[in-house]
């Protein structure tokens, strides 16, 4: 729910538990475009999120855009 980039359906920052396997579904088989297409839209949610809130920290939108879906290794390990 673009300005705030919250969940329509529980009200949470985006994305949310039910978003993230929504996703991991959809882009089942292709990691590397999952984290392409997260990657645009942190960078939309930046600039929303920074015109609402000047102290927007990178490094934390990249965590909850991207941190979960970074590919892991057969061991589980990332």
């Amino acid at each position: 729910m673009p300005p705030l980039w919250r969940c329509r359906g529980c009200g949470t920052e985006w994305p949310c538990q039910p978003a993230r396997l929504a996703l991991l579904v959809e882009y089942r088989g292709d990691r590397t475009g999952l984290l392409v297409y997260l990657a645009a839209l942190m960078a939309e949610a930046s600039a929303h999120l920074s015109q609402l809130n000047a102290d927007v920290a990178p490094e934390k939108l990249a965590g909850r855009f991207l941190g979960w879906a970074r590919a892991r290794g057969s061991d589980g390990r990332a």
